[in-house]
């Protein structure tokens, strides 16, 4: 399955963004999804991920609240609703499918995600 995320840019400080991730060569909803992120000099982080079989959502604390992770199967898509955006948001972002899933939602972080998107950037202005 071949993943492409958009919707990324440059938002103020408590802005919002959404991402969205398309996927063709295969059914989106047959896979678990995740969001995963990664600034500079910084290593990748887990931001939010939902279940294909269970349909368990996890989210990362550090976006808790703040971050939204949902399916759109008509449009074999996922999306990331951004609210309340923070400068330490800024990073690109980078969309992953999982033949796996996990009945606990925690171990969604840890699956193996076997297909990448090219990811998108996210910058939050101070």
């Amino acid at each position: 399955v071949q993943l492409v995320e958009s919707g990324g840019g440059l938002v103020p400080t408590g802005g919002s963004l959404r991402l969205s991730c398309a996927a063709s060569g295969g059914t989106f909803s047959s896979y678990t999804a995740g969001w995963f992120r990664q600034a500079p000099g910084r290593e990748r982080e887990f931001v939010a991920a939902t279940g294909w079989t269970t349909g368990n959502i996890y989210i990362a604390d550090s976006v808790k609240g703040r971050f939204t992770i949902s399916r759109d199967n008509a449009k074999n898509s996922v999306l990331l609703q951004m609210d309340s955006l923070k400068p330490e948001d800024t990073a690109v972002y980078y969309c992953a499918a999982s033949n796996g899933d996990a009945r606990s939602p925690s171990l969604l972080r840890g699956l193996t995600y076997e297909f990448w998107g090219q990811g998108t950037q996210v910058t939050v202005s101070s």
